[in-house]
């Protein structure tokens, strides 16, 4: 007789909690490709470790790919992502109309309160299209710098006009310029209507003086807290960007320099004497500071925290910011730095939520519209445009080693088929690796999931102890396939 859920999530509980496991190193889609042909092989800890870091999960078929080309030639590949083919992702993506319109049309869309459209439908197709393009999109390494740069400009999409303006935010400054250069992108989110009303901006005017964008364009967009300006300075760009606006009528959502209320003032930031001309005077402190050597060394921490380690290497930081100041702020050839030198540095990075979900459904070649997944992001903490403040969801692992209930529920209703239009493919993988036996099975899966296999004689005590309870071999399979991507090892990349 099939095991009961309770039974299933008690037995399941107990190989959790294994000293095997925990002493580890730390409507339906289809996936492009298809599942794979030929098994999978384990790979070493390195390896794993790196492909896990440049993607959000590897798939057998990245694994494969990586085992023939190399490290090397594996990143090379990632980042000339404008020839990955991704039409099936794309065509996947094709149902969201709101992705390629304007910010008046959005707002437009929001307001109708007929056929079906509602105030959630843009927020709600902008979540939808982020996380299929992270679970299915091939340019692994362009959507894992996506998120990255929406957390350096993070903007919280529940303010205000939020709910519209980021669609285009989204469209035209983070992805635009993902793997571009650094200047662009800081200088497409100063223009950005989305960034100008989450950050205050619009009521930035000579009268009333307003330094909330300025101060974050400094602190977080690129100097870094310690990167050596004053309460003055912040004072003296908020002036510089007096008349930085949005238009509110006509042509809604659109950048605009409103002049009449632009301090006409001289200035002075960081040394600098800026003389009055209008919108060149914010332009003139934006090209300083997006060259600034405090820039290169916040941006290129930022970077070797979330790819290498919480405490990355200061001579890979220092390598990279030389790098950052050479290349005039090219992304590629920073991350070139970061990832060739760096990796081999790299220490285990406790998963944030959506990495430890993405994880599991992209190894197990998941298909699913995404819906149900993003109550498992709120209970986690990480829905995706939700983080208040700008300074964006944490990176330090310690931020995210809590709230463990969740995981675990995500990881029994996935394999148990409870989650609405979500479907796994553990027995299709293991139907291309399968001898029909259970422990070259648990092999299979373990590798799968943790990258190698068990030793032994653990893999056989697991097995023993499920199959003591009454457990058929596919409910062991089963019951072991969730209670890795349950246990502490699988919370670690």
């Amino acid at each position: 007789m099939p095991l009961s859920r309770r039974d299933f999530l008690k037995l399941a509980s107990l190989v959790t909690a294994s000293v095997a496991l925990s002493s580890c190193a730390p409507v339906y889609r289809r996936l492009a490709g298809g599942l794979p042909t030929l098994p999978w092989t384990a790979l070493s800890a390195n390896d794993f470790l790196a492909l896990n870091r440049i993607t959000f999960g590897a798939r057998v078929e990245e694994r494969a790919r990586f085992a023939e080309i190399g490290l090397q030639a594996y990143i090379e590949e990632q980042l000339d992502f404008e020839s990955i083919n991704d039409l099936t992702c794309n065509l996947q993506l094709s149902t969201f109309k709101t992705l390629n319109m304007e910010a008046n049309e959005l707002e437009g869309i929001s307001n109708q309160l007929f056929d079906g459209y509602d105030r959630n439908k843009v927020p709600n197709e902008l979540r939808q299209a982020t996380f299929l393009r992270q679970l299915y999109s091939k340019r692994q390494l362009y959507e894992v710098m996506v998120e990255f740069w929406s957390d350096h400009f993070n903007i919280f999409m529940d303010k205000e006009k939020e709910f519209f303006l980021k669609t285009v935010d989204d469209r035209e400054v983070i992805r635009k310029h993902a793997l571009g250069n650094f200047r662009d992108l800081v200088w497409a989110s100063a223009h950005s209507p989305a960034m100008m009303v989450y950050l205050d901006n619009q009521a930035n005017e000579k009268s009333h003086p307003n330094e909330n964008y300025a101060r974050e364009l400094m602190e977080l967009h690129t100097l870094g807290v310690d990167g050596g300006y004053t309460q003055k300075d912040v004072m003296e760009l908020a002036r510089c960007l007096t008349g930085w606006n949005v238009k509110e009528h006509f042509w809604l959502g659109d950048f605009v320099f409103k002049d009449d209320i632009h301090d006409t003032g001289e200035k002075n930031v960081l040394g600098l004497s800026i003389q009055p001309s209008g919108i060149k005077e914010a332009e003139q402190v934006i090209e300083m500071l997006v060259m600034h050597p405090s820039t290169a060394k916040f941006i290129c921490t930022k970077l070797a925290r979330r790819f290498i380690a919480d405490d990355p290497p200061q001579e890979l930081i220092e390598k990279a910011a030389q790098t950052f100041l050479n290349t005039n702020g090219d992304i590629k050839s920073i991350l070139r730095v970061i990832l060739f030198d760096g990796l081999v540095f790299a220490k285990p990075k406790y998963k944030r939520p959506v990495n430890f979900l993405l994880s599991a459904l992209r190894m197990l070649n998941v298909e699913t519209d995404g819906v149900a997944l993003h109550e498992y992001l709120v209970r986690m903490g990480q829905l995706y445009f939700n983080w208040p403040t700008p300074d964006g969801y944490p990176d330090y692992s310690e931020a995210w080693q809590g709230n463990l209930m969740p995981r675990w529920q995500f990881a029994f209703a996935l394999i148990r088929h409870e989650l609405n239009d979500t479907k796994h493919n553990l027995n299709s993988l293991l139907d291309v690796s399968s001898t029909g036996i259970l422990q070259d099975d648990v092999d299979a899966i373990t590798s799968l999931l943790l990258g190698a296999p068990l030793e032994r004689l653990t893999r056989d005590g697991i097995i023993d102890s499920v199959r003591a309870a009454g457990a058929t071999d596919e409910e062991t399979r089963q019951i072991i396939a969730a209670s890795i991507i349950a246990s502490p090892a699988f919370q670690w990349r």
